[in-house]
């Protein structure tokens, strides 16, 4: 009974989405140079326009958490790889860093990823896209502000007039 009335209480702050407040401050598994690309990234996936951009919202923070905490181990390795592989093809492409390129550059080097015919290329983009998604449609800042979440949707209206229609089939109205 004590864990059910516990889990009732906790719930209205698991529900409400997260915000990179809510995220501890540990120590991250990837360097601050992997960290920046990583922002920069979902920055390119999801730029800011009238609406903060996912790097504004903490999304690459909330993808380091999710890989840490929720999932095996190789995903580690594949997203530490991954953003290796595109700072090297940044690299390659357009002899600067990922960071330092304009939006465009940025976006034709993810596209590049995304077509890859190496494997792990192909599923860090699809890792990271959809983590990026997922993160930012579940920030606190667009569940309030963009699709107004309400924890509990519809209301009980408990007086209200019942207008009654004729439910009489029309074929024998006419007999």
């Amino acid at each position: 009974m004590a864990v059910a009335v516990g889990g009732l209480v906790s719930l209205p702050g698991w529900a409400n989405g997260w915000s990179s407040a809510n995220l501890p401050a540990g120590a991250s598994f990837l360097a601050p140079r992997a960290d920046a690309v990583l922002a920069e990234v979902v920055e390119t996936i999801l730029p800011a326009t009238d609406t903060p951009g996912a790097k504004a919202l903490g999304v690459h923070t909330f993808i380091q958490k999710i890989v840490t905490d929720c999932m095996e181990p190789s995903a580690q390795d594949s997203l530490t790889k991954g953003l290796t592989a595109v700072e090297a093809l940044a690299r390659k492409t357009y002899s600067k860093s990922f960071a330092s390129l304009d939006a465009g550059e940025k976006a034709e080097v993810l596209k590049t990823m995304s077509q890859s015919s190496d494997a792990d290329e192909k599923g860090f983009f699809s890792l990271v896209k959809g983590m990026t998604i997922r993160g930012y449609m579940t920030s606190e800042y667009v569940m309030n502000n963009i699709t107004h979440y309400e924890m509990v949707p519809g209301r009980y209206h408990g007086c209200v007039p019942v207008v009654a229609k004729n439910t009489t089939p029309k074929t024998q109205q006419n007999k």
